[in-house]
């Protein structure tokens, strides 16, 4: 029997590679191999055992592109040597939200690499109906980005962004930076990107957002009604770092009427000012992850020129490597964006 590497996180803060068997493949599925999986912030969670909804020992990797190696004889569209990745939400299609379509909320939601077994090996086995083909002239590294693209799809999708919209993005990490780039490609006249750290916010303008502003030097309430201005200010505005002060600053900086999607994920409780919310009529939205057509509106932004992924890309670790990606990550936090795990060539 054929084997391949695999890499467990036995506890926070260790990963050792095993070998186990390649997986067989039923007839609706595909037997795909592994080129490139990204860390996301959930992952960091994960490693430094922070996270509430997964136990030990594990097999991370959800972010991920492949290549199709062999394909079961009910499966149609995809043929080996496509280049695919992943929606890899795992949901019961029974319960209400799933009936509904909403199946990324679903009541008894699994997600590979947290619940479920995740990519972090040579070969994976997925059924047929949860890939996304990517284009042929798509790098691997950008195929692993198309889940966080994914997510700021669907969070601009439930902002209701319109042309000519002016937006305003908190927090410039991977999903702020394609949040804001997405506010952008889906109609956003201007938008407005704040955060701390100025190498995140020059990766920002690089990717063509119009402003870029580091909190910590200048006043964002000034700049957001000098560049959108004083009475219009922001229709839109999308919390993406999961910190409490921002959600703060985000319903403080609100004019009436306006729309805040909630993209980051809290570990704590928000104190808000909800009178201000009533009286305002603010909108506070919820985004979680996403469905499958969010990965398909997604590679067609990236087609079209319309989102850049690889100056997001900052640094690339081989498999074995695994544990000094998560080490590095937390040694270079100001200098880190995404980091890609290379399994296979």
């Amino acid at each position: 029997m054929e084997k391949m590497r695999q890499a467990v996180m036995t506890k926070a803060g260790h990963i050792d590679f095993t070998e186990v068997p390649v997986p067989e493949i039923w007839i609706e599925q595909v037997l795909l191999k592994v080129m490139r999986i990204g860390v996301c912030g959930s992952d960091i969670h994960v490693f430094h055992g922070k996270h509430p909804y997964v136990s030990f020992p594990l097999v991370q990797g959800h972010e991920v592109s492949f290549e199709v190696v062999r394909a079961g004889a009910g499966v149609k569209d995809f043929k080996p040597g496509d280049r695919v990745t992943i929606e890899p939400q795992v949901s019961c299609g029974k319960c209400f939200p799933c009936e509904q379509g909403m199946y990324n909320i679903c009541d008894n939601l699994k997600v590979i690499g947290f619940q479920a077994m995740g990519t972090a090996s040579d070969y994976f086995a997925a059924d047929a109906s949860r890939l996304v083909k990517l284009p042929s002239n798509m790098d691997f590294g950008s195929g692993a980005m198309i889940e966080p693209l994914a997510v700021a799809v669907r969070a601009v999708k439930k902002a209701g962004i319109r042309n000519g919209m002016k937006a305003l993005v908190l927090g410039a990490g991977p999903i702020g930076n394609l949040t804001a780039q997405t506010a952008k490609a889906m109609g956003a006249a201007k938008v407005i990107i704040a955060d701390i750290n100025d190498f995140r916010l020059k990766k920002a303008v690089d990717c063509g957002i119009d402003c870029a502003v580091n909190t910590s030097k200048e006043d964002l309430s000034a700049v957001v009604d000098k560049t959108f201005g004083s009475r219009e200010k922001a229709d839109v505005i999308f919390e993406c770092a999961g910190a409490v002060p921002l959600m703060q600053t985000a319903v403080s900086l609100a004019r009436k009427g306006t729309h805040i999607v909630v993209v980051g994920v809290f570990g704590e409780k928000v104190p808000m000012d909800m009178a201000l919310v009533n009286e305002s009529e603010l909108s506070v939205i919820g985004t979680a992850r996403y469905v499958i057509e969010d990965f398909k509106t997604a590679i067609g932004l990236v087609e079209k020129g319309l989102v850049k992924l690889q100056p997001l890309i900052t640094d690339e670790f081989d498999f074995l490597k695994y544990e000094d990606a998560y080490r590095h990550i937390d040694e270079n936090r100001d200098k880190v964006m995404k980091v890609l795990i290379k399994v296979n060539a």
